[in-house]
């Protein structure tokens, strides 16, 4: 199957909604599929107000919709609700073409975290961008219920995987920088709607570790010099990281799923975290982690769990099996629609 994904989200940015594509792209390939990624790097961009890393494709309509022809997909996937997946929206509506899209970010709660934007308005703009679609991917069923609180009900289960052989379990910590054990490790987005300070802030014996950047950064690294920050790390070295890490601190609250919750896991690290969406799904009862609306006491139990429990855990959560379901869900476009859009690009050419 000839399979287009339709993405605002892609390199150089480095969090969950690009690696998420990335890891699908090559299972679909592995599956035999032809996959065609449309991306910013295709286009003019400017960098989005207060998070320069992530690029908005200027006037991209036209270029969309010849894209799409060209390919002329089996299916097709619209992964964000930016411009590009706007204009890809447009053009499939205009068309009556069928698509599938996901929900990859909590979005409403990011915008009224920056811009004191009303939750109802932007689930409103949700509903409108959504609604066509075949199905909405969703990466838990909390995710889900929320999407239906607010009467997004064409939302399916999609879940997350992670690679096993990059993020390796290590028996014994490793260790990369010399300072005090226990250490408290965060990796991602450093930025406001991921409420890395509730972490920094906390009475912790040992170090705090932070790997990753974003526009909250120079203000961390001035409130809290004592913490030793990273930086944008590759996988491999990501995973050294969580190897010698005692335990794994997410603070955030407005996470759909948090891939590095199972990275982390992978390599042996247990998570602290509070009872939200995201820890709850991943972890659950599983005993890999301890949730609490406490983080410090989450934090301190958290050293008590073994790192065997954790890689256990990691090991239920496979890529391949979330590909598979994001498979079932496309919906083939007609015959008669690719035919005809086939003879039009024909008869352009011609």
């Amino acid at each position: 199957m000839k399979i287009m994904i339709v993405t605002d989200a892609w390199d150089p940015q480095v969090n969950g909604v690009v690696r998420t594509l990335k890891n699908t792209r090559k299972e679909l390939e592995l599956l035999g599929h032809q996959v065609e990624m449309l991306t910013p790097q295709e286009f003019s961009t400017i960098p989005c107000p207060t998070y320069p890393d992530i690029r908005l494709s200027l006037f991209p309509g036209a270029k969309v919709r010849e894209r799409i022809k060209a390919f002329n997909p089996d299916a097709l996937h619209i992964a964000t609700e930016g411009p590009l997946g706007l204009a890809a929206r447009a053009f499939a509506v205009k068309r009556q073409l069928a698509f599938t899209t996901a929900y990859h970010t909590r979005f409403p709660e990011y915008v009224k975290a920056r811009f004191a934007v009303p939750l109802s308005w932007t689930y409103a703009f949700l509903r409108w961008f959504h609604g066509p679609s075949h199905a909405v991917m969703a990466p838990t069923p909390v995710v889900i219920n929320d999407l239906q609180r607010y009467n997004i009900t064409n939302v399916v289960l999609w879940t997350r995987g992670v690679d096993l052989d990059i993020f390796k379990f290590q028996q014994e910590k490793g260790s990369q920088l010399p300072t005090t054990p226990p250490v408290f490790l965060y990796v991602g987005r450093v930025a406001v709607e991921k409420n890395v300070e509730a972490f920094l802030e906390l009475d912790l014996p040992g170090s705090k570790w932070v790997a990753g950047d974003g526009p909250a950064m120079a203000e961390i690294r001035r409130k809290y010099p004592e913490v030793n920050y990273l930086g944008v790390l590759s996988q491999p070295e990501l995973a050294a990281v969580y190897g010698s890490a005692d335990v794994f601190v997410f603070p955030s609250k407005t996470d759909t799923f948090g891939l590095v919750l199972l990275e982390a896991m992978a390599c042996g690290c247990p998570v602290a975290a509070y009872p939200v969406t995201g820890p709850l799904d991943v972890i659950g009862h599983s005993g890999a982690g301890a949730l609490n609306e406490d983080l410090r006491q989450a934090c301190l139990d958290a050293l008590l769990i073994s790192r065997e429990t954790a890689r256990h855990h990691a090991e239920g959560f496979s890529w391949a099996k979330a590909t598979e379901q994001f498979v079932s869900y496309l919906k083939p476009l007609p015959e008669s629609i690719k035919a005809s859009a086939t003879h039009e690009s024909l008869s352009r050419a011609s």
